[in-house]
């Protein structure tokens, strides 16, 4: 067991000792290396301004990763064994700016230059990552950047024009995806901090524990009852840097083994609940294409690089955008501890607000979530004030199964309209075994009343809430009758 965290920083290893476990990378940036190309805007993982990237080896240890993340909510800790890439990286003495800042000067896209640095980095990682990207996957690339100066057409013809400025031969970060192999000696200084003890920091008090399995995670928790489980910090951070939380003690999950994996057999998706919400997404996604648009519309890919889909469930908000879909589909939970496993189905964990099934010592393992049979859809819609990266309103989810018009099945689940996300138990009743027919939707409206009374507060009111989970019920209808065929993207069409 080490308490050094070690990780890579232009071509450099960096060590780290003696340092408070919940000091995060922006504040090591600017306040102890001094690099203040990233900055501090919300200190929330919202605005994009301290954004950076990470880059790590993959499951086989022969080709790196990237992905963006949010510096201002993510622990020191966290890094080690990664490589860190700042927008001070990109730029060479010998070679001028990177295409992608060169893009950027070139298209105007920087006014009063503060949010400059996280764009550049956002773009950046859509730059080492794809080759022709779409306007919708720009689009979604920078949903976790905001600025007030240019209106982002400036910035979205960047994102274009950034593959046209010629690359380095020999410089990796100016190469763009698939021109040229990941060099050898960046995978060799990946391979020289890649830890095989576990990671425990200790400073005035407090205690990062990074277990490396399931029975040291198991063993850590036991010891550690009243511990803080940190998985992607999207949540936790803010405890950090908005509450001012004191926590003595924080367990990782980011490096159990076995806690990131994916597998598929012939009833379930098993998911590990340390896998990101990125990696999660195209395997949910792949049995469940409606659920594509909710996915993409969840946080940003910043947040949804470091947040886990067991930590969004652990954590339990009753706005939280994964688990209405999982609790419509029918998944459960495998609980654990040093005593064993034991499964839950997601419907029966949360007991109140932000109170769950989980008993001390116990952690989440992974989320089973069944394959759809023949003849069933998940949909899931989502109602926010803003397009991307904004906390839900109402949140609902429908497993519908049809047989000849007729409804044989369905389960719907919501949030934002109760303390937990909650079955419409009495909304289900009134649907199954009817016509699908506007009457009978009519009457599960009537019970969808029944089923909750929503709170007013600063995201919308109580009736915003009812009638917009009424009129999704609605919305549903129309579109299994394919008498609704637009979508939020429709304006991919215009251009």
């Amino acid at each position: 067991m080490s308490g050094t965290i070690r990780f890579v920083l232009d071509g450099e290893v960096v060590e780290v000792e003696d340092v408070e476990p919940t000091r995060t990378v922006l504040q090591f940036l600017r306040e102890d290396l001094g690099r203040t190309g990233t900055k501090e805007g919300c200190a929330e993982g919202d605005c994009g301004a301290c954004t950076v990237v990470l880059a790590e080896l993959d499951r086989s240890g022969s080709e790196l990763t990237l992905r963006a993340i949010n510096s201002c909510i993510q622990f020191l800790p966290t890094l080690d064994g990664k490589e860190l890439i700042t927008v001070e990286s990109l730029h060479a003495d010998s070679a001028g700016l990177h295409p992608v800042q060169q893009a950027m000067v070139d298209c105007h896209g920087s006014q009063c230059g503060f949010c400059t640095p996280g764009f550049v980095m956002s773009l950046f990682a859509l730059y080492k990552s794809q080759t022709e990207p779409s306007r919708r996957d720009i689009d979604d690339a920078l949903a976790g950047n905001l600025c007030r100066c240019t209106g982002y057409r400036p910035i979205i013809a960047a994102a274009k024009a950034m593959y046209d400025t010629p690359a380095s031969d020999d410089d990796w970060l100016r190469q763009p995806f698939g021109s040229q192999q990941t060099p050898t000696e960046r995978i060799e200084r990946l391979r020289s901090v890649a830890r095989r003890d576990a990671l425990c920091v200790r400073h005035n008090g407090h205690e990062f524990l990074a277990p490396r399995d399931m029975d040291e995670l198991a063993t850590a928790m036991a010891g550690h009852t009243d511990a803080t489980i940190l998985a992607g910090g999207t949540d936790i951070g803010l405890w950090v840097t908005k509450q001012h939380r004191d926590l003595a003690t924080v367990v990782y999950t980011g490096e159990v083994a076995g806690l990131s994996d994916i597998d598929v057999s012939d009833t379930h998706i098993e998911i590990g609940a340390a896998v990101t919400l990125t990696a999660a997404m195209p395997v949910i996604i792949e049995h469940y294409p409606l659920l594509d648009e909710l996915l993409r519309r969840f946080a940003s890919p910043p947040i949804r690089n470091a947040a886990t889909l067991g930590g969004n469930i652990a954590n339990g908000s009753p706005i939280g955008d994964s688990m209405p879909a999982l609790m419509a589909a029918g998944a459960s939970l495998i609980l654990r501890s040093t005593a064993g496993c034991r499964e839950i189905a997601l419907d029966d964990f949360y007991h109140g607000y932000q109170v769950n099934d989980l008993k001390p010592g116990e952690f989440v393992e992974r989320i089973r979530v069944p394959l759809p049979g023949d003849g069933v859809t998940l949909y899931s819609y989502k109602l926010s004030k803003r397009f991307d990266q904004d906390i839900s309103a109402v949140c609902t989810a429908y497993r519908l199964e049809l047989d000849d018009d007729r409804v044989k099945s369905v389960r719907i689940a919501c949030g934002g309209l109760a303390a937990t996300i909650k079955r419409a138990l009495r909304c289900e009743v009134a649907l199954t075994g009817q016509p699908w027919s506007e009457d009978t939707i009519a009457r599960g409206m009537a019970a969808f009343a029944e089923d909750f009374q929503p709170i007013s507060d600063m995201r919308a009111s109580a009736d915003y809430r009812l009638r917009g989970g009424q009129n999704l019920l609605r919305r549903l209808y129309f579109e299994t009758r394919g008498e609704l065929t637009d979508s939020v993207y429709t304006y991919e069409r215009q251009g």
